[in-house]
């Protein structure tokens, strides 16, 4: 009788084992795939037309591209002046291209438009926003 309640203490511990095994192992893919749509996962894609205000490197771990446009908006009203607002966007390292026409119109002041894309979360190593540039489209007349 005793060898018997082992033998069942036993099985019932090697099941309990098994089951909490597969609860790990369904947590750990859950947040996996969680993670990896949060990482690569697009939000929002989108233009935003203006001038390039600034370019730079920042950080100390981390290097990442930043930078700041103006966008000219217009009020609900007609006739009213339009007011001049920043955001801030970042750029993959990845995106050489990118970078170097955006330096080329932030030296010349030309208005251009920024095709991006906004990710769900900002990782400190990708950029300091969410919003990424993937294009930029110059318009090649500059306003004074």
């Amino acid at each position: 009788m005793i060898m018997e309640n082992e033998s069942f203490i036993q099985k019932t511990t090697r099941a309990t084992i098994k089951i909490i095994k597969r609860i790990l192992l369904i947590a750990l893919l859950l947040g996996i795939g969680t993670l990896c749509y949060l990482y690569w996962g697009i939000y929002e894609e989108g233009v935003w037309a203006g001038k390039v205000l600034s370019i730079s490197q920042k950080g100390v771990l981390f290097k990442t591209q930043e930078g700041k446009i103006t966008v000219e908006s217009f009020g609900s009203l007609k006739g009213a002046s339009p007011f001049a607002e920043t955001r801030d966007f970042s750029i993959e390292k990845s995106e050489e291209q990118v970078i170097k026409d955006l330096e080329t119109v932030a030296l010349n002041g030309e208005r251009v438009s920024l095709h991006f894309i906004k990710r769900y979360v900002a990782f400190p190593w990708r950029g300091d926003t969410k919003y990424f540039i993937t294009r930029v489209e110059r318009s090649h007349s500059k306003e004074q």
